[in-house]
């Protein structure tokens, strides 16, 4: 995934380095891992081993779970070893699974979607959702300076970015039908967003685009910022839902019986660090976002409160229409077959992630 350093947050340019050359050794040693991870084939129907053997380890790309483990020592707690990589974004996580190099990612709607429709079967583990719906948005339109455009109507004739690979692209997508446009009257550009969206920020700032999907957090503020005195502005997409995200596995870590038993754990301990998070903005802003990335507090603030308020459900039933809504708008329009969304969740799994989130929320640490 193509990275840039131009209008990144300070250390971003760094962390895509980083990324980058993760992703790069991850691969070249995929062959030798997988190797030595010979599946034992454990049935997906089987109910979840309680016991993790010796030597276990997770590969998880999760850069911020890494950081709430780490400050709250809970890696300590778990019997079995974390391998954190430097990975996040549908395409990178995809990429990593395929070569057998990554046992957990996390991504939005459409990335594990569109895995198994690349022929990477995998299964979700935990859901996450904002609990307050009403009026929040995860992504906005960013409008090019020169585009002409001040309602969602007036998208018709305009160059869109579009990530089919991402959540992106179910935004546009819904936005077009919402707004009665036909897709052959808009040009969509193909064109994946990057980890701090600096690649759609700069093709709507240089005017290689006209509109684009755009997270509504720093990103959004950062383009407004940069741009705003030349004409860009921020539109908000029709009412619906954009806020899923989602913890997802290869179905081959879930046939391992000890990894089977080790993400049985990490689930758990993923639904409490979203209590965490809920509970400590303020650390997270302070110690990962302005600590570790190096974000001014204000700009650290601003990521940290994307990320809170939000609540890990019990139950999948509206997780499993949330997906099958992405299903149903991406497979028409990228010729994708139709898939059940419920062969996506792993049931196995389905309260776990609430169950400890909910402790952790009555008594957090």
């Amino acid at each position: 995934m193509a990275q840039a350093a131009a209008r990144m947050p300070r250390g971003s340019a760094a962390l895509a380095a980083f990324v980058a050359v993760s992703v790069a050794l991850l691969i070249l040693f995929a062959p030798a891992r997988r190797a030595a991870q010979a599946a034992v084939g454990l049935p997906l129907a089987a109910p979840l081993p309680q016991r993790v053997p010796p030597d276990v380890v997770l590969r998880v790309g999760d850069p911020v779970t890494r950081w709430v483990f780490e400050h709250n020592g809970w890696e300590k707690e778990l019997p079995f070893r974390i391998e954190w990589a430097e990975i996040t974004g549908g395409p990178d996580v995809t990429e990593a699974f395929h070569a057998g190099v990554l046992d957990v990612g996390f991504g939005a709607s459409v990335p594990p979607i569109h895995a198994v429709w690349t022929g990477i079967p995998v299964r979700i583990i935990a859901f996450r959702e904002y609990a307050e719906r009403s009026g929040r948005q995860a992504y906005v339109f960013g409008i090019a300076p020169r585009a002409k455009i001040r309602t969602i109507a007036d998208l018709r004739g305009k160059r869109i970015a579009f990530s089919p690979s991402q959540v992106q692209a179910q935004v546009v997508i819904e936005t077009l039908r919402a707004a009665g446009i036909p897709r052959d009257q808009v040009t969509l550009v193909e064109l994946p967003s990057s980890i701090g969206g600096d690649v759609y920020s700069n093709a709507l700032a240089s005017g290689a685009v006209d509109a684009a999907p755009i997270r509504n957090d720093l990103v959004a503020q950062r383009y407004l910022r940069d741009n705003g005195a030349r004409g860009a502005r921020l539109l908000e997409h029709p009412p619906f839902r954009d806020d899923g995200g989602n913890v997802y596995v290869p179905e081959a870590a879930l046939t391992d019986p000890g990894k089977a038993a080790a993400l049985r754990l990490f689930a758990a301990y993923w639904g409490r660090a979203q209590a965490w998070i809920n509970a400590h903005p303020e650390d997270l802003a302070r110690g990962y976002y302005a600590g570790q990335r190096g974000l001014p507090l204000d700009d650290a603030r601003m990521l940290a409160k994307y990320i809170t308020n939000v609540s890990v459900p019990r139950r999948w039933k509206g997780a499993i229409a949330y997906e099958q809504a992405a299903i149903d708008t991406l497979g028409p329009e990228t010729g994708r077959p139709r898939l059940d969304a419920a062969t996506l969740f792993d049931r196995r799994f389905e309260s776990i992630a609430g169950d400890a989130a909910a402790t952790d929320r009555r008594d957090p640490s």
